[in-house]
């Protein structure tokens, strides 16, 4: 998401570098460019315009054409620009009440009942919540079924009433239900339809009245375009929701209608989809994603992907293990194992700065890790715990054991070597002249 618009900024703010002299013409060529690269990515046409003149009168207002470094200082208006377009500071979830009632809204085929799976998954293991999900579409059999299934995967109980047509009963019994079973969280899945209707709307309407809920967020498909924000705009009029989730963040989308959704509704973006994965689930931080917009990276939801896998004993026992050099191909495996567990290996890559443009280009394959994987499984339990009796006969029988090659099999042993001595030789940073010694011996 987003590749086009990063890539049109970057061009625009080129136009900037390649000035000997700035003035107001070139700064507003430039943000005629930035307009047109928004256009491009399906902003609508005056939320393009309202961002641009803003953002020119803070450009004109900081004095741009006199900066040590204009194109710099306009990178900056604009990121901060765009950190207001799409809502300023993160917004929070309202789990008050006892239950928590989540209610959500949006079209057929937006993504409602997977993310009701999602955020059922993400509250249980972030905040402990124990949930129930509800069962409201009466209409299609084919939800109901797809929400039992996601609630077995989860381990979060579903309830249902079969022969029930009626899903505002159906919700306050679930209320009902979830009290009495001490479940202090239900979200309720209802019924969409392919475009908005008045019965669909009278019907949401309803169970919204008789449920009270503490949030009600509305669901949409990122890759739908501008019919997302005239979607959004006859939700919030009928509904007055409390938040957008934007799903299908990782398809083929120019992700427009994400930045103009904000500014029509006027109500945060809470949540973003980033893939089928029930853990491809994030907050939506309005900074960071204007980081990613234009090319920054976003280190910082890297590092939290990276906290909520890894477990901190586990971490300092690793520590111990490096400190001691008794790190072996099972903690490789394991570190293997945590990685992938992280998301998309391209996405994540994405997130170090200065990463995304090099690999924008590139197909890096989620089973990179396979044929390493392979050949650590192909070892003994003692070769795995002390790889350095793994001679010349025992490669070849790990070669033919992984269907692999002895030179793959050869690759990774030296690499794992060197990364073994590079880990170690990080913890010993604290003490210069013992890390000095090891980089001569090695």
């Amino acid at each position: 998401m987003f590749e086009n618009l990063s890539e049109r900024l970057e061009r625009s703010f080129k136009l900037l570098k390649g000035q000997g002299k700035i003035t107001e013409i070139n700064v507003a060529e430039t943000l005629k460019d930035v307009r047109r690269a928004l256009l491009d990515a399906d902003v609508n046409y005056k939320v393009a315009k309202q961002f641009t003149d803003t953002v020119k009168a803070k450009a004109l207002g900081q004095n741009v054409i006199n900066a040590i470094k204009p194109s710099e200082l306009m990178v900056k208006i604009v990121h901060d620009e765009l950190t207001q377009f799409m809502g300023g500071d993160t917004a929070q979830l309202n789990l008050s009440g006892n239950p928590t009632v989540i209610l959500m809204s949006g079209l057929q085929g937006s993504g409602k009942t997977t993310f009701s799976g999602k955020i059922a998954k993400k509250l249980k293991s972030e905040k402990a919540k124990r949930p129930l999900l509800v069962a409201c579409d009466v209409y299609r059999p084919a939800a109901i079924e797809q929400l039992k299934i996601l609630g077995q995967q989860i381990d979060v109980p579903v309830y249902t009433e079969e022969g029930n047509n009626n899903p505002v009963e159906i919700a306050q019994n679930a209320i009902r239900h979830a009290k009495a079973n001490h479940l202090d969280l239900v979200i309720v899945d209802t019924a969409g339809r392919l475009a908005v209707d008045e019965q669909m709307m009278d019907e949401i309407e309803r169970i919204k009245k008789a449920i009270n809920p503490q949030e009600t967020l509305f669901v949409v498909d990122s890759m739908t375009g501008q019919d997302a924000v005239n979607t959004a705009k006859e939700f919030n009029d009928r509904l007055d929701f409390d938040g957008v989730v934007l799903t299908k963040l990782d398809g083929d989308t120019r992700g427009g209608a994400a930045l103009s959704i904000r500014t029509v509704v006027t109500k945060p973006i809470k949540f973003v989809g980033t893939g089928e994965k029930l853990d491809a689930i994030d907050m939506f931080h309005p900074a960071r994603m204007a980081d990613r917009i234009l090319g920054m990276g976003d280190i910082v939801s890297l590092v939290e992907k990276a906290q909520q896998q890894f477990d901190e004993k586990e971490a300092r026992e690793l520590q111990r293990k490096i400190a001691k050099n008794q790190f072996n191909f099972n903690d490789f495996l394991n570190q293997i194992q945590q990685i992938k567990k992280m998301g998309n290996l391209k996405d994540l890559a994405s997130m170090i700065p200065g990463v995304g443009k090099a690999i924008k280009d590139l197909d890096i394959d989620d089973n990179a890790f396979k044929g390493i994987e392979a050949i650590i499984r192909s070892m003994t339990e003692k070769e795995r715990t002390n790889p350095e009796i793994i001679n010349g006969s025992r490669r070849q029988r790990i070669a033919k054991g992984s269907g692999t090659t002895l030179q793959e099999v050869n690759r990774l042993l030296k690499q794992f070597e060197e990364t073994r001595k590079m880990m170690r030789m990080a913890t010993t940073m604290k003490n210069p002249m013992k890390m000095m010694r090891n980089m001569r011996r090695h």
